[in-house]
């Protein structure tokens, strides 16, 4: 049996935090690129460079957490610090009153996601056997992602029910980011056994030739498909410019994340058995889709269609790039894998807002959209040429 039954316990109870703190991110980041836009005066290059440079902060602390969770053997401690950090950070955004206030909150909170992401998904594939742990991904994604589609919910409640919705939505943030803190702090148990490498001091970089090649590819593909991604707050944008009101337009992202967790459980399950590479072709080929359907797209109705393939093209490639990680990296090194892959993606988040506000800005929604599809395709290029070295280590039996 290889069914959501034989997870560990601590693998549901990160997906459960997973869930509460992302019902609390999301709840404010569907609301702030038309706050910061309408409200604040922001531009489209600025609201697209803070994306990417938030995200990047968080993914550069990740390999610096990940690298210490392996010498330390305590994962669980560093993702506490994370999740705290980014709880400590939701009423400032309640409280801001201008754009710096609002970079600083974000960087706080990515602050907090980089030291929490690494040392918890490498908790996961502590906790894991090797035969589920594509499941074991795929269900703490679809409950992360549950989050992501009740945030905005919960913050289309608040613009339609109150005159101040923006400010009291951040508020009410506040109460699941605390949540998920006592969630992980008395239901996670971290295993007895540490890695070979606890203790050791810190990471030599020498120690990095120990990663299989294969990683290196992977890292090159990842990229990749991240620049070939349109930022979720220019999703936002482009779908109120084609007539959504503001007011809902929290339904763009519980539109995209509606598929993205209903499938990513399934697409887990698919990865513990499908040829890696063969599933993240068909991930690429729907976020090629996507951005071709939302580069021609003149209706809220056909936005959504391109909403819903991103949300597909998610599901099918997040959880599997994170079980792909732990199958090529060594027990040892596991945290700092994690940490480089998404050190690797946030430095290409950077790239993905900065091209996408640039293109907006020159020639508005179609261009943009059209380059991310260009860009997929060199990602789906890419993964072919590299496949033979995307290969797993002897001790892992599923297929690349």
């Amino acid at each position: 049996m290889t069914g959501w039954r034989t997870l560990p316990r601590s693998v549901w109870a990160l997906g459960l935090v997973s869930l509460l703190m992302d019902l609390s991110s999301e709840t404010i980041h569907a609301l702030l690129p038309t706050f910061l836009a309408l409200e604040l005066g922001a531009s489209m290059v600025t609201i697209g460079v803070l994306d990417g440079v938030a995200e990047a902060i968080a993914s550069g602390l990740k390999i610096v957490s990940g690298a210490w969770s392996d010498r330390s053997g305590r994962r669980k401690r560093l993702a506490v610090i994370g999740y705290g950090l980014s709880a400590a950070s939701k009423p400032a955004f309640a409280l801001a009153a201008g754009i710096v206030p609002i970079a600083i909150a974000r960087a706080v909170d990515r602050i907090g996601k980089g030291i929490r992401g690494a040392p918890r998904d490498a908790l996961i594939a502590d906790v894991t056997p090797p035969a589920v742990r594509g499941a074991a991904y795929g269900l703490r994604q679809s409950l992360d992602t549950i989050g992501a589609v009740l945030g905005p919910l919960c913050a289309m409640a608040w613009m339609l029910a109150a005159a101040d919705g923006y400010r009291l939505a951040f508020a009410f943030a506040v109460v699941p980011a605390v949540a998920a803190v006592a969630l992980l702090g008395f239901a996670v148990r971290e295993p007895e056994q540490r890695s070979a490498s606890a203790g050791k001091g810190p990471l030599r970089w020498q120690q990095l030739r120990e990663l299989d090649r294969g990683v290196l590819a992977l890292l090159l593909v990842a990229a990749l498909v991240t620049i070939a991604r349109a930022t979720e707050g220019l999703l936002v944008l482009a779908t109120v410019e084609r007539g959504l009101g503001v007011p809902y337009s929290p339904l763009v992202l519980v539109a995209m994340n509606v598929i993205y967790s209903a499938a990513a459980y399934p697409a887990g399950r698919l990865a513990d058995r499908w040829p890696r590479a063969r599933l993240l072709l068909l991930g690429i080929a729907l976020l090629l889709a996507a951005q071709l359907v939302l580069a021609i797209a003149d209706s809220v109705a056909l936005c959504g269609v391109g909403l819903l393939l991103y949300g597909a093209h998610m599901a099918a490639s997040q959880g599997l790039l994170s079980a792909w990680i732990a199958a090529l990296a060594p027990a040892h090194l596991r945290g700092t894998a994690f940490g480089l892959l998404h050190l690797t993606t946030g430095l290409a988040a950077i790239v993905a807002g900065a091209l996408a506000g640039a293109c907006w800005a020159a020639a508005g929604p179609p261009l943009a959209f059209a380059t991310a599809a260009a860009i997929a395709v060199l990602a789906a290029a890419a993964l072919w040429l590299a496949r033979a070295r995307l290969h797993s280590p002897a001790n892992d039996t599923l297929r690349t």
